[in-house]
């Protein structure tokens, strides 16, 4: 009997342990369920809260962008253009043809000076000594002859005339000296411009001048004397280098003197 009361007692007491903790799971499985159902529900308001949280950020940057005012001038302020003053021009007078007046042309000195040596041809031209008989050398017409002092082949562009050193040289016609020069070559240099395309250069002379550059003289005046100077022939007797140009073309002395 004892036995069995045991017994008995020790399987009321393991079923209601079995139950208890049958209990027990139960309730952890409903608390699990509420809190999970409860998470899920928080869920949705999180994201709808973030959603619209962001959407109102966008909304405010949006609106700062968009709302940004342009500074721009203050409407009062007016422009000012420069305009030209208005030209009113004087109604035309006619003048009786009693007194119009036409005045002559302006003509300079120089002007006049030019037009008056131009006039003078070179018909009326002496020879530039009073003795051209002795020929050292000719024009040579752009032909090459040979230099007997520097013993090179060249042009020789004008004519050699003999003369005694001191010998008076003229200016064969009526011009302007444009240049009086010491050529490191052809030594004392005389340049006259006849103001008609033609212009006579005198080279070899002596020191001693009897013009000067500007200087106007006539045919036949005295430029100097012949001397020794032109350091390019001077393996040849004393002699003047007499050279013509015409319109900036070299042409045979003699042709213009023979005329």
């Amino acid at each position: 009997m004892k036995k069995n009361e045991l017994t008995e007692k020790h399987n009321e007491k393991g079923s209601k342990g079995f139950y208890a903790a049958l209990g027990i799971s139960a309730v952890m499985i409903g608390a699990a369920c509420l809190f999970a159902h409860k998470q899920g529900d928080r869920l949705p308001q999180i994201d709808s809260y973030t959603r619209s949280n962001s959407v109102v950020q966008e909304n405010t940057v949006s609106r700062q962008v968009t709302n940004i005012q342009v500074t721009t001038a203050p409407a009062n302020i007016t422009k000012t253009t420069a305009t030209a003053p208005l030209i009113t021009e004087a109604p035309l007078q006619t003048l009786p043809a009693a007194e119009i007046k036409v005045d002559a042309p302006f003509k300079d000195n120089v002007y006049i000076e030019q037009a008056e040596l131009a006039a003078t041809d070179m018909s009326e031209v002496r020879s530039p000594l009073e003795d051209m008989s002795n020929i050292i050398c000719e024009f040579s017409n752009g032909e090459l002859v040979k230099n007997s002092t520097t013993g090179t082949w060249q042009t020789h562009n004008g004519t050699d005339i003999a003369a005694e050193v001191g010998t008076d040289v003229y200016a064969v016609a009526a011009g302007e000296i444009e240049s009086v020069s010491n050529d490191p070559l052809w030594g004392v240099t005389i340049v006259i411009n006849h103001m008609n395309g033609y212009i006579t250069k005198y080279c070899g002379m002596g020191s001693d001048l009897a013009i000067k550059k500007g200087d106007r003289v006539d045919g036949g005046d005295i430029l100097g004397a012949v001397g020794e100077t032109a350091d390019i022939e001077s393996s040849i007797p004393p002699h003047l280098h007499f050279e013509v140009t015409h319109n900036g073309k070299f042409i045979d002395p003699m042709s213009l003197i023979s005329n």
